[in-house]
């Protein structure tokens, strides 16, 4: 059981991987970074079966972490939207001089 869990975890961690590399719209790219945590969620779930309520605990952290990101992040991107009209994170460099 515990295999099949942290197999599905990598899975979803590879998707959201591919996802944040290969897709240029921030909204797509905010969410595949939210899948990819949720995939280490699963991962600590599972493995908190062999070591104890440690990987438990974590997971707490983990969505505290994935809360706020969400709300600075949809923050970021509706800023960004109302700046330039448009998501696609090649139209935009905020951060270039």
């Amino acid at each position: 059981m515990i295999t099949e869990a942290l197999i599905l975890s990598a899975i979803l961690f590879v998707v959201g991987t591919f996802g944040v590399l290969v897709r240029r719209n921030a909204i797509i790219m905010f969410l595949c970074i939210e899948l990819q945590l949720n995939a280490v969620n699963l991962a600590f779930v599972a493995l908190s079966r062999l070591v104890g309520i440690d990987g438990q605990v974590f997971v707490f952290f983990v969505m505290t972490v994935a809360a706020a990101e969400a709300a600075v992040g949809l923050a970021i991107i509706i800023s960004i939207f109302r700046h330039y009209e448009s998501v696609d994170v090649n139209n935009f460099n905020l951060l270039k001089w």
